[in-house]
């Protein structure tokens, strides 16, 4: 994890990490943008969140907006037409529900419509400051699995099985660093093994043949371009 930290401080933070830092960890801009984040790419995140929160910046305000408008607005994030659902849904349910503001705890959180655990965890870690959470996304599960943190099948499966695997010091930043190297290093096809600072300790990356180089030049480690 050390290893990781030096690694990733030049790399670019990953969407909801970013709007979170802008937003002075805002619980609502992490929610709704974690939200919008599920199986959509950062960049796209990044600027489907800022249209929305341009329109509008509180649950209640958001949730005066029509589905319609929403859609709109996130479009074209995965999914938009049901993110657009369920964030006024959302947003109804913490106007009603919790006075306005972004509930704290895990089953608060899951009561909303379209949060699950692993928006959940984020908004505790990022935004409630949460030393006792796991984050774990597509990027976490598969890294984890293949350094063989892990031997699990789902998501849900990887955060059970972390919590016993690695110490608690690190539960809060395991998502930030996993993501950013999944998204820039242990990608999901042809990951950049030969660039990869734990390949020591990744059974999988002591045998995997990368691409041959110049098939794929983007994929080159950046001291060859």
């Amino acid at each position: 994890m050390r290893a990781l930290a030096r690694a990733i401080d030049d790399m670019d933070l990953p969407a909801v990490e970013k709007i979170a830092e802008e937003s002075q960890e805002d619980p609502f801009e992490v929610l709704i943008s974690t939200m919008l984040s599920a199986q959509t790419r950062d960049p796209v995140t990044a600027a489907a969140s800022a249209r929305l929160f341009r329109v509008a910046r509180t649950p209640r305000t958001l949730a005066k907006l029509t589905t319609r408008r929403i859609e709109r607005l996130i479009y074209p994030v995965s999914f938009y037409r049901h993110k657009a659902k369920h964030v006024k849904a959302t947003c109804r349910l913490i106007v009603e529900r919790f006075a306005g503001r972004v509930p704290g705890t895990m089953n608060e959180l899951l009561s909303l419509p379209g949060v699950g655990r692993k928006t959940a965890n984020l908004v505790l870690i990022l935004s409630f400051k949460s030393l006792a959470n796991i984050c774990v996304d597509t990027h976490v599960h598969r890294i984890a699995n293949r350094l063989g943190w892990v031997a699990t099948r789902t998501p849900e499966e990887t955060e059970q099985a972390l919590y016993a695997a690695t110490s608690r010091r690190w539960w809060p930043y395991i998502n930030l660093y996993l993501v950013t190297w999944g998204q820039n290093v242990c990608r999901p096809v042809y990951p950049r093994c030969g660039a990869c600072v734990i390949r020591a300790e990744c059974a999988t990356g002591r045998t995997y043949r990368e691409k041959p180089a110049g098939t794929h030049p983007r994929l080159a480690p950046r001291a060859a371009l």
